[in-house]
C-alpha cells in the first residue's frame, strides 16, 4: 500500500504531465504566440493559477513542452535503429530513421510536432538553447547519410549536405500539410523511404561521377 507522501507525489507527477501534455496539444494548433496559459488550463481541466505551481512561466512551460518534444524524437528514432541487426545496409538503416522519424511526428507524439512547429518561433535564448539539443540529431543524421555513401552506394552526383539537409527538412515539414482524411501515415512512410532510397542510390545508368556546372543547370 503506498504511504500518503507516495501518493501526493503521483498525484503531483500526474497533474503536471497533464499539463504537459495540454501545452503540447495547444501549441500544435495555436503555435508559440498564441499559446495563453487560459487554454492550456481548459485542455488540463484545471484553473489557471495551478499552473504556476508546477512551472514559474509560460515560457518555462513550453520550453519543456520543447525540449521533451526533441528528446522523444531522438529517442524513438535512436531505439528503431538499436533494434535493427548489426549488419543491416546503411541505406535500410537511412529509410529506417525516416520511418521512424515520420511516426513519432505524425502520430505518436504532440510533444515532437509542437517542437518542430514552434521552434524557429521562440525567444532568441530559448531558440538557441533548444538548437544546441537539435544538433545533436543533425549529428545522428549527418552519420547515417555518410555510411551511405562511405559504403560506395551513394550516386555521385548527390551532395551529402544538401541530401541531409533536405531529407531532415522534408520530414520536419510533413506535419504542416498532411492530412489523415486525405492519406495515412503509412503512405507517407512509404513514399519518403522510396523518395530516399532511390533518391540517393547510385543508378548504374547515371553519367560520369563528375559533371560541369552547365550540365547540373535546370531547364
Amino acid at each position: 500500500m503506498a504511504k500518503k507522501g507516495d501518493q501526493g507525489a503521483t498525484k503531483s507527477g500526474y497533474t503536471r504531465e497533464r499539463i504537459l501534455d495540454a501545452t503540447a496539444s495547444v501549441l500544435c494548433q495555436k503555435g508559440y504566440a498564441g499559446t495563453r496559459l487560459s487554454d492550456v488550463a481548459d485542455v488540463a481541466e484545471l484553473q489557471a493559477p495551478a499552473l504556476y505551481y508546477y512551472f514559474d512561466s509560460r515560457d518555462e512551460l513550453i520550453e519543456e513542452v520543447v525540449r521533451l518534444g526533441q528528446q522523444r524524437a531522438q529517442q524513438h528514432v535512436r531505439e528503431a535503429l538499436d533494434a535493427l541487426p548489426a549488419d543491416t545496409p546503411p541505406l535500410d538503416r537511412l529509410c529506417a530513421a525516416v520511418e521512424a522519424h515520420l511516426r513519432v511526428v505524425l502520430e505518436l507524439s504532440d510533444y515532437t510536432m509542437a517542437a518542430i512547429r514552434n521552434l524557429g518561433q521562440l525567444p532568441e535564448g530559448m531558440r538557441r538553447r533548444m538548437l544546441a539539443e537539435q544538433r545533436q540529431y543533425g549529428k545522428l543524421w549527418e552519420e547515417l547519410v555518410a555510411d551511405v555513401h562511405a559504403a560506395g552506394i551513394a550516386n555521385p552526383d548527390v551532395d551529402l549536405l544538401s541530401a541531409r539537409m533536405l531529407i531532415v527538412g522534408a520530414l520536419n515539414w510533413a506535419p504542416e500539410w498532411w492530412n489523415p482524411r486525405r492519406t495515412s501515415v503509412d503512405d507517407v512512410v512509404h513514399t519518403a523511404r522510396t523518395l530516399v532510397r532511390h533518391g540517393l542510390r547510385a543508378d548504374k545508368r547515371s553519367a560520369s561521377k563528375t559533371r560541369t556546372r552547365g550540365d547540373r543547370r535546370t531547364t
